[in-house]
């Protein structure tokens, strides 16, 4: 095996571990969610809403590269964990953006064939929200685990949170686009309605 191949070799092998890394919602009513589930759905749910994107923008939008970033953004917690959303203050933020920096540097800049600079580029532009294609991904990221703990039953009392604190997570993000924004208030009335979030004023 050839120097190239072996660190490609070493880097799909480091990749496979996101199975390992569990989030803070539930895949099924019995079990957490891995990253590597979660990172699919997302791109799968950025292929099936593609064209409306394309529609609510105006303007063609590159889906390999927003696939490419869905696959990418979470590759990082595989060394430096998954924090939940809910438990994040400032510093919180700024101490888990430098430690995913470190990783991604680490792991990404020595691959070959322009792979590595490619990688970094693309967790730039998700990370910046640079691009619309990162904005509606981010969005889509942070739909997702609403879904599933909606769809699984386990809502929010693990975080104490109410609609309007799930209100004041989810919108900045998903409201880029209408789409993601609609998803969401479904998500949130169905929650509402099924006893798993409180919507008392």
């Amino acid at each position: 095996m050839d120097a190239d191949l072996r660190r490609l070799h070493d880097f799909i092998t480091f990749t496979a571990r996101l199975r390992e890394v569990e989030r803070h919602n539930n895949a099924t009513p019995s079990r957490r969610e891995s990253v590597a589930e979660h990172s699919w759905h997302l791109a799968m749910v950025c292929w099936t809403l593609h064209a409306r994107f394309e529609e609510e923008c105006g303007h063609p939008l590159d889906l390999g590269r927003m696939i490419k970033m869905c696959l990418l953004h979470d590759v990082v917690e595989i060394e430096a964990g998954d924090p939940s959303a809910w438990h994040r203050d400032g510093s919180g933020e700024a101490a888990k953006a430098r430690a995913e920096e470190e990783v991604a540097r680490r792991r990404f800049a020595g691959l070959p064939g322009g792979l590595g600079a490619e990688l970094l580029a693309l967790r730039e532009e998700y990370e910046r929200g640079a691009t619309p294609e990162a904005r509606l991904v981010r969005g889509v990221d942070r739909l997702n685990p609403a879904l599933m703990r909606c769809l699984t039953g386990q809502g929010w009392a693990d975080v104490g949170a109410d609609a309007a604190a799930l209100d004041r997570l989810q919108l900045p993000r998903v409201g880029v686009s209408g789409t993601l924004t609609a998803l969401y208030r479904a998500v949130r009335e169905t929650a509402v309605a099924r006893g798993l979030l409180d919507d008392a004023p």
